[in-house]
């Protein structure tokens, strides 16, 4: 039959349940047992939201890290190596979106081809006529790779002490561009904070500085030199010549030279090499001996007129399959002769085919 005697439980007494088994606790202790297991809950949450802290910290510096391996401070920047790319300008079924003149200079291998002597010119031009016009039309990624390319142009000429003449140019006309461009932020033109491009206003004077420091080791060997050659080799090799600017240097070396320098015949090549009949007409001057001055319409004409560029391998554009490549890498082509679809691009050429 059930207990139904007075309760054995004193007033104020109850069971809770611990690790020992159950016990018989007093109302004051309950209390007591329930602050010391919330300020336990509580540390524990507080421990759970410190830790989740910390993950998420971790997570950011992870992500940020990652992020600077393609900004301009690292020391490994990443390069596009493509060998061709599709150059559409507008939607089709197989293709959504146009190809940009970032987006080409991002993806071609430009890195790779500053490292062979061939295209070396072509690509100082290009970045030449990038930085005259076409640098606020880049996009972000596409101007950092501007600056990663352009400093590994400058090492290089640094390292092999040639084409010193054409990176000074190329340095001073990006310098100043930057300088109108910078006036202007907070209008669209540049991305990135001002304080990136200052930075790099400064890299830009100090390569400039390197650049003139720069000092042309004489060769060590003792062998046959230019000036043991006959006279009309001598020649020869100065007919060869595409830069007025080349045999005014030559020139200075030494007087016999200086006199070589000076052949009528010399820079009347050189000025229908480079210029129309049409445009020499225009500038004709005529010496008091009634003879033309060939020196000095030649950098008359340069003034007025541009140089006709020459490139020993530049990249190609195959109108069949609207691909650009380099010479010497094959692409995908689909036509019966490949041969006839592909033309060379200039590099005024190149940025041509980018405007929509």
């Amino acid at each position: 039959m059930p207990f139904l005697g007075q309760d054995w439980r004193s007033p104020g007494q109850s069971w809770v349940k611990t690790e020992d088994g159950w016990k018989k606790t007093t109302k004051d202790e309950n209390e007591t047992n329930n602050n010391v297991l919330e300020r336990k809950s509580y540390c524990k949450e507080e421990h759970d939201k410190e830790n989740l802290i910390l993950s998420i910290n971790y997570d950011v510096a992870a992500k940020k890290r990652k992020k600077d391996l393609l900004n301009n401070n690292t020391k490994i920047p990443y390069f596009h190596k493509d060998k061709w790319i599709y150059v559409h300008k507008g939607s089709t079924k197989e293709r959504h979106g146009y190809c940009t003149l970032g987006e080409a200079f991002n993806r071609l291998d430009f890195c790779s081809a500053i490292k062979d002597i061939r295209r070396f010119n072509y690509v100082v031009r290009l970045l030449e006529l990038i930085a005259k016009s076409q640098l606020p039309s880049l996009s972000g990624v596409a101007q950092k790779n501007y600056m990663n390319i352009l400093e590994r142009v400058v090492q290089k000429v640094l390292d092999d002490q040639q084409n010193v003449r054409p990176i000074k140019e190329l340095l001073q006309t990006l310098y100043a561009s930057l300088c109108s461009l910078v006036q202007d932020m907070g209008k669209s033109v540049l991305v990135g904070n001002i304080n990136i491009w200052v930075h790099r206003m400064e890299n830009i004077l100090q390569w400039q500085q390197q650049l003139d420091n720069i000092q042309i080791n004489r060769p060590t060997n003792t062998g046959m030199t230019y000036l043991d050659l006959p006279v009309s080799l001598q020649l020869n090799i100065m007919h060869r010549l595409s830069d007025g600017r080349d045999l005014v240097s030559l020139g200075q070396v030494c007087p016999d030279l200086s006199v070589l320098a000076e052949d009528r015949l010399l820079w009347k090549k050189l000025c229908q090499y480079h210029f129309a009949d049409r445009q020499i007409r225009k500038r004709l001057i005529v010496s008091d001996k009634g003879l033309l001055e060939w020196k000095k319409m030649y950098f008359k004409l340069c003034r007025c007129y541009p140089h006709k560029e020459q490139y020993s391998d530049t990249l190609q554009f195959c109108t069949h399959c609207h691909i650009l490549f380099w010479k010497d890498t094959d692409h995908p082509c689909t036509a019966n002769n490949p041969e006839s679809c592909c033309k060379p691009v200039s590099p005024q050429g190149f940025i041509n085919l980018f405007k929509f």
